[in-house]
């Protein structure tokens, strides 16, 4: 049986919609209201309860201060391998990215066929230079033999004139002078007998003794004779004035001539000398070039397979030339790849020797010093510490750039005290602790229960039902705990976190804005109000917004206003450092 409301008849669309979305629009209201009344029962409660983990109990101790910085890891040493080849290489073999070589292993070959091709012509070439250069070098001795006889031959000439010379000087020259003197003197005495005798025969004729033909025959001797001695007087006179003189200029010349063919031959083979010399320097010079050159391509051939010359980690130079988005268009070298010449092809960090570079912030960097101890934590081995070393602090700082352009940080450089096996690479993130000194036997507590507004840093403390604001003279401090010179002693409970309006029960007054101090008395608790209670405690409700007065501006955690402070100060100042938190 069927009632009168048909279920197989559909109900409008417009009335089915409306049902379901009110039915979960109800639903949500009402599991909204639940959780917000969940959440606001139990921070009224929380005023009352505090579990063991947000509070602390104030204690004297030694702890360390430390700055803490991040960056990344580089080797200390590093070896660019680069194509060493005086043309373009192409590659036959290279060792894959990422494998840990030693010393002389093979990391890259290249094609040798051209360099082969080249070594066998220029053989070739050299040979025909030094069959060259003996040519040379045998027509030059001919060239210096030639010259050596004929200058020979040109002072022996000379020797020969002068000799002639010396001969007529001390021999012919002497021997005819003396002829002719003696002819003169022979003539003049046959002249003289035959005068007088033709002196006699003039008696002789006169007295008839001698025939008138002989008186005259003996006259004409003696005009022959005289005519005799005027002849040799003649020939002396001649010879002494002339032939001699001829003579002598004639066997000087001979040796002034013989000496300038001596000099012209010098000469002559001289320029000839040159020639030849300039010939066989050239062939020799020729025959070094293509020696060095063959050595060269001989050495170019060695230098085709590529040996590691340290123990490293193989990098390409394509995984450090990426953008700086990882974006690169070059491939990573591979066979069949062509190389210019002194391209990088292979960047080989030594592992064995890592450098940790952190950044510091320019109020810190006065800090650090070489050889201060730091430990170091790499992504890979992110609970594995490795002890290192400043070695050096940069002395330019580095901008923020786009980011931050105000930003200065400088480079602190740690050398790691790497264990076999770890396996670190370069580029690798890092984070570090550098320490700076440590802090002994003080009190101190955890820098989260640290609070400032202002120029004053306050605590947590219990009183009655809730919690007290409490004034505090700070110290040294880490990054995780702070000293306090006054306001908390040993024993005494500071709160970790920071309380619910609700859970306030008293405030300190702060500084007003022309920084003149309120009425809080340094050295000791919370001001007290009428009767000694502390002030706003008992009677006194906090605002029905739940939110603190105006002059306490929900007090900054002192891990985040500390780090305004070290720019200011070194030592008298709160020395203080990121949560653990902030510095994730």
């Amino acid at each position: 049986m069927y009632s009168s409301f048909d279920i197989r008849r559909p109900l409008p669309t417009r009335a089915r919609g409306l049902t379901a979305s009110g039915i979960l629009g109800i639903v949500i209201l009402i599991a909204i209201l639940v959780v917000m009344g969940l959440i606001w029962m139990g921070a009224v409660e929380t005023g009352t309860t505090d579990s063991k983990n947000d509070i602390h109990n104030v204690a004297r101790g030694d702890f360390m201060i430390s700055i803490p910085a991040s960056g990344e890891l580089s080797a200390n040493k590093l070896v660019e391998i680069r194509n060493p080849l005086e043309t373009r290489g192409i590659i036959m073999e290279i060792v894959g990215e990422g494998t840990s070589v030693k010393k002389g292993d093979v990391l890259v070959r290249f094609n040798q066929d051209e360099l082969e091709q080249r070594i066998k012509d220029d053989e070739d070439k050299l040979v025909d230079a030094q069959n060259k250069l003996i040519t040379e070098e045998q027509a030059l001795a001919i060239a210096m033999s030639t010259m050596k006889s004929e200058l020979d031959k040109a002072k022996l000439n000379i020797e020969i004139a002068e000799l002639a010379l010396r001969a007529w000087t001390e021999g012919d020259h002497i021997k005819m002078t003396q002829t002719l003197n003696l002819a003169v003197e022979t003539a003049k005495i046959n002249s003289d007998r035959l005068t007088n005798r033709f002196e006699e025969a003039k008696d002789l004729v006169d007295q008839g003794f001698i025939s008138r033909d002989e008186y005259e025959r003996d006259r004409i001797s003696m005009i022959e004779s005289a005519a005799k001695v005027k002849q040799a007087t003649l020939d002396l006179e001649v010879y002494a004035k002339y032939t001699s003189k001829q003579d002598e200029k004639t066997k000087l010349s001979d040796v002034d001539q013989t000496i300038a063919e001596k000099s012209r031959v010098e000469q002559r083979h001289k320029a000839e000398m040159v020639t030849q010399r300039a010939d066989v320097a050239t062939a020799k010079k020729r025959v070094e070039s293509m020696e060095e050159r063959l050595a060269d391509l001989k050495e170019q051939l060695g230098l085709c397979t590529i040996i590691a010359p340290t123990d490293g980690l193989v990098v390409y130079k394509t995984s450090l030339s990426s953008g700086r988005w990882g974006r690169n268009d070059d491939n990573p070298p591979n066979v069949g790849t062509d190389v210019s010449p002194n391209e990088l092809v292979i960047l080989l960090p030594d592992t064995n020797q890592m450098i940790a570079n952190v950044k510091v912030s320019e109020a810190l960097s006065g800090r650090i010093r070489e050889g201060q101890e730091a430990v170091v934590y790499s992504e890979a081995h992110p609970n594995t510490p490795i002890r290192g070393t400043v070695q050096t602090v940069s002395v330019l700082a580095e901008s923020g750039g786009w980011r931050d352009p105000n930003r200065r940080d400088y480079t602190v450089r740690i050398v790691l005290d790497v264990e076999p096996g770890m396996e670190l690479k370069p580029s690798m993130r890092c984070r570090s602790e550098i320490q700076l000194g440590k802090v002994e036997n003080a009190i101190s507590v955890p820098i989260q229960s640290v609070y400032r507004a202002g120029r004053i840093a306050f605590v947590y403390v219990p009183d009655d039902d809730g919690w007290s604001q409490r004034q505090v003279k700070l110290g040294r401090s880490s990054e995780l705990a702070v000293e306090v010179i006054d306001g908390v002693e040993i024993g005494e409970t500071v709160l970790l976190r920071e309380p619910d309006p609700m859970e306030i029960v008293s405030r300190i007054n702060m500084e007003d804005d022309k920084g003149k101090p309120g009425n809080y008395m340094p050295g000791g608790g919370p001001p007290k109000g009428a009767g000694g209670k502390p002030a706003n405690a008992g009677g006194s409700t906090p605002p029905k917004s739940g939110r603190p007065p105006a002059s306490v501006t929900q007090g900054k955690s002192a891990a985040t206003e500390t780090k305004q402070d070290e720019a200011n100060t070194e030592t008298s100042s709160p020395e203080t450092s990121k949560t653990p938190s902030e510095k994730s």
